[in-house]
């Protein structure tokens, strides 16, 4: 399952005055790990994506968590609108055993963010594999900073599900330190749905693809002021789309003018793969946002209900969505005024360069 991006996320740090180039302390080399007998590592590509499947179900298997990766998610590892560098590690048979990958989002312009992301087949755990796959992933990701030919502040990001205790010691250990913490909340789609009265001119509409690029820019607005947000290019904002659901994806328009503005949207995902690790059915929020311009009408709660009607006429138990616990907009306020609960939480770790 993505990440529900109803909050902005990363942070922007302040600007340092030495170049990124100095900041980013790249190694010059960067050796891949060979201090695990019986592993042969090396560079792992979109030929592998086969192997990389069939690694993180064993994972997901074995770790049970809340979601389950798609083989389309997984394809997603090497888009084109990230600058990625993977690592695998294979045993004597050939079997794809551990994975990293780092990858930075080409249109990051005033906060670059090098995101970690990878894992170790369960029958190899305890044997320093982990160890040695982060330890590449943060000396890479140095290199790919220091490369990138901008000049921003920076940081490396990894995201840890609630309950991981031994990355989060990981992590810690090498300087990682907790910035933002998250909760996934539920709500129950069997209670009554509010009825929520807009204003004049004010109206929720189905989302289309006329008005993508309006939504798009209106979501740059939305969050340019919010905690380290960047702004979308058309090509990253149509990234990840893999299990979108255009028919639980709304928008609200103000009509008070000739050329109707965009004020608020919801993007809604339908992650079947999920549902049985999960427990429940539901239809999920991947983003959801208010012009400052709306704030306060009840636009947010508008948009919402109706995604809530549509998750709930296609036989959906529950909506969900996820919220940074310090989101400065209050929206997991109206989150529980609107009958939404926590499942779960998760927080995100980084090196500030």
């Amino acid at each position: 399952m993505s990440a529900a991006v109803v909050s902005p996320g990363e942070g922007t740090p302040g600007r340092a005055s030495a170049p990124l180039s100095e900041r980013a302390r790249a190694p010059q080399t960067l050796a891949t790990p060979n201090g695990v007998p019986g592993l042969r590592w090396g560079a792992l590509d979109v030929a592998d994506l086969a192997a990389l499947e069939s690694l993180i179900g064993r994972i997901e298997e074995a770790d049970d968590p809340p979601y389950r990766t798609s083989a389309e998610e997984a394809r997603e590892y090497f888009e084109a609108t990230h600058s990625w560098s993977a690592l695998g590690a294979w045993d004597e048979a050939g079997t794809l055993r551990a994975f990293g990958f780092v990858r930075i989002r080409r249109g990051d312009e005033t906060l670059l963010r090098a995101f970690c992301s990878g894992g170790v087949d369960p029958h190899w755990r305890g044997r320093g594999v982990g160890s040695a796959l982060i330890d590449w992933q943060v000396g890479r990701a140095r290199q790919m900073l220091a490369a990138s030919g901008k000049e921003a502040p920076a940081r490396i990001v990894v995201h840890v599900d609630e309950g991981m205790a031994a990355l989060e010691r990981l992590l810690t250990a090498r300087g990682f330190t907790p910035r933002r913490w998250y909760m996934e909340m539920r709500r129950d789609l069997s209670r009554p749905i509010p009825e929520v009265t807009l204003g004049p001119h004010l109206a929720v509409v189905p989302w289309s693809e006329e008005l993508d690029d309006a939504v798009r820019r209106a979501h740059n607005r939305a969050f340019g002021d919010h905690w380290g947000s960047q702004p979308h290019t058309p090509e990253s904002w149509r990234q990840g789309r893999t299990h979108f659901a255009p028919a639980w994806s709304f928008v609200a328009l103000d009509r008070s003018s000739d050329r109707a503005q965009v004020a608020g949207y919801i993007m809604s995902g339908r992650y079947e793969q999920d549902w049985a690790a999960m427990g429940w059915t539901e239809g999920y929020t991947e983003m959801i946002g208010v012009l400052p311009e709306w704030r306060g009408r009840h636009v947010a709660s508008a948009l919402l209900t109706a995604a809530m009607r549509a998750y709930a006429a296609d036989g959906m138990e529950y909506a969900g969505l996820d919220v940074d616990a310090d989101n400065p907009t209050g929206a997991a306020g109206l989150f529980v005024h609107l009958g939404y609960e926590r499942t779960r939480g998760s927080a995100m770790y980084s090196i500030e360069i």
